[in-house]
This record gives C-alpha cells, structure tokens and sequence, in this order.
C-alpha cells in the first residue's frame, strides 16, 4: 500500500468578504486588492465567477527534465470575451507580499470549456466578477519554494 502524505495546519475562518470587481480590474490583483483594504493577509476564494475582456492561463504538460515530469507550459491567451465560469484559490504570502493562487474554468465565445492556472496581471474584468472572500485565521499560508517537486507549492504552517 502506498503511503499518504499529507501537509496542513488547523485554523478557522475570519470576517467574510463578498465583493464585486469592477470592469477593466486584473482579476488577481482585484482579489488581492480587497484583501488588503479589509486586511486579509491569507485567505481561500469561496465563489467566484463573472466574465474577461481576455484570459491568460497555463496548465500542466509533460516535461521530461521536471523532477515530476510535468510543469507548466507556456502561456494561453484566450480572446474575449471570455465567460468565466468558476474558480477558486487561495490568497497566500510570499516574500513578504501577496502570492496568490488561482484556478478557473472558462468558456470561449462557441462554448469550448477551458481552464487552468491564472496568470496575474493579464486578465482583465469584461462586465463583472462577483466574488467570496474567507479570511483564513491561526494559520499561515505561504508559497514556497519546494525542494521535492522543485516547484513553488502552498505551505500552510500553524501559528506559534
């Protein structure tokens, strides 16, 4: 039998946020934007979803030279307007400053469903965003570089 491993802290969840991101908003800066005017330092995306001028994203492909054998590959740009469907993250610290990590599902404008790691800084708000924000308490929630998969990885660790 394989052997499970897991990595996690306990906490609780802090004031709720529910919020509403404005046309021509960087998604990901948007998020991180509200979490700093109600200072939220960690916090996970509960429901979001609205609509893009334009999506840039990445997903997994092989890569041999990866110690995994799979990494992100290069960066999609999907034209608008992009109806965004659904995602979810988690807003974490990095170097002293917000790393946040999202994930989405998206439709293009013939319906084709699409999806993957957000990239932040180019995927501007098309009509709307409406968004959940739960602030994560008694916990730290960093993104770190990892030794094992030699990606960055969530690293949540109890507070002292």
């Amino acid at each position: 039998m394989k052997e499970t491993r897991v990595q996690y802290a306990t906490g609780e969840i802090g004031k709720t946020v529910a919020g509403r991101l404005l046309p021509g908003t960087d998604l990901i800066t948007g998020i991180e934007e509200i979490c700093k005017a109600n200072d939220i330092t960690y916090a996970s995306i509960a429901n979001c979803f609205g609509s893009f001028q334009e999506a840039a994203y990445m997903y997994l492909v092989p890569q041999e030279e990866s110690v995994v054998g799979a990494g992100y590959g290069e960066l999609f740009v999907a034209d608008g307007p992009v109806e965004f469907l659904n995602g979810t993250g988690v807003v974490c610290q990095r170097d002293g400053d917000y790393d946040t990590h999202f994930h989405a599902t998206m439709c293009d404008k013939e319906g084709k469903v699409f999806g993957g790691h957000m990239v932040k800084d180019k995927t501007p708000v098309l009509t709307t965003v409406d968004l959940v924000i739960n602030e994560v308490k008694h916990v730290h929630m960093y993104r770190d570089y990892d030794k094992e998969t030699e990606l960055i990885q969530f690293n949540p660790k109890a507070k002292a």
